[in-house]
């Protein structure tokens, strides 16, 4: 696959050949998973929202299979500090946004946030639509197998605070897991990894394929961490 940068306009291509045998849940279930299951938010049936795609993108590290996130600089506008996947709104170049156009927008983006080398990186599926409401963004989840990893860092700290690795033996510890409440009554799960908390959008994402993968273990749902009323 040529680097994102190269390809607007051409073709980005989705295979599942050659995936490692411990993706395999993770494919099987993007199949048949249907979008209430990930989540009660779904875009506007309306058409309204701002099209966006991100990258969840799988590797092999030294402890097994993980997760690259990355923290949001804490002066941005919106989700200021919170960790998330490399992503963002699709530009006009990335193409037809019910068509490949969110892939290359996933690859585009964790580009230019992440430093990422999109050659590595094989896409493999993405999964239903979804919505978040503070930010009116329609999301396509791209999920993708680094099958040749680079070097990763913050490309700009005004846009990102941090890159890292999450192993998903850390996402499924039980010790990990809590649940995030919001003054306005809102309830999440959370995973505490990494010295940051993950909440919100992407910690329901990951989650929900925790869950359908078959990898999610017994936790303590009532483990609250309280979230700060300007979050």
């Amino acid at each position: 696959m040529a680097r994102a940068s190269d390809t607007q306009g051409g073709s980005v291509t989705l295979s599942k050949k050659g995936l490692p045998t411990w993706l395999g849940p993770v494919a099987e279930a993007m199949e048949t998973v249907q979008p209430l299951q990930l989540s009660r938010f779904l875009p506007p049936e309306d058409g309204g929202g701002r099209q966006s795609a991100v990258l969840i993108l799988f590797g092999d590290g030294e402890r097994g299979p993980e997760l690259l996130l990355m923290e949001r600089a804490s002066s941005l506008r919106a989700h200021a500090g919170q960790p998330s996947f490399p992503g963002g709104a699709l530009d006009p170049q990335d193409g037809d946004p019910h068509g490949d156009g969110p892939l290359r927008a996933a690859l585009r983006e964790a580009e230019e946030e992440t430093g990422l080398d999109p050659a590595g990186v094989q896409l493999f599926g993405v999964l239903p639509k979804l919505y978040i409401p503070v930010s009116e963004f329609v999301v396509t989840p791209v999920l993708g197998w680094w099958r040749e990893p680079s070097p990763v860092g913050a490309v700009d700290p005004n846009e990102t605070a941090r890159v890292f690795t999450v192993p998903v033996a850390d996402l499924t510890d039980p010790a990990n897991r809590a649940t995030t409440y919001h003054p306005s009554g809102h309830r999440g799960p959370a995973f505490l990894v990494e010295s940051a908390l993950v909440w919100g959008f992407t910690a329901g994402v990951i989650d929900r394929l925790l869950h359908y993968a078959g990898w999610e273990r017994p936790w303590d749902r009532e483990k609250l961490v309280p979230l700060d009323w300007r979050s």
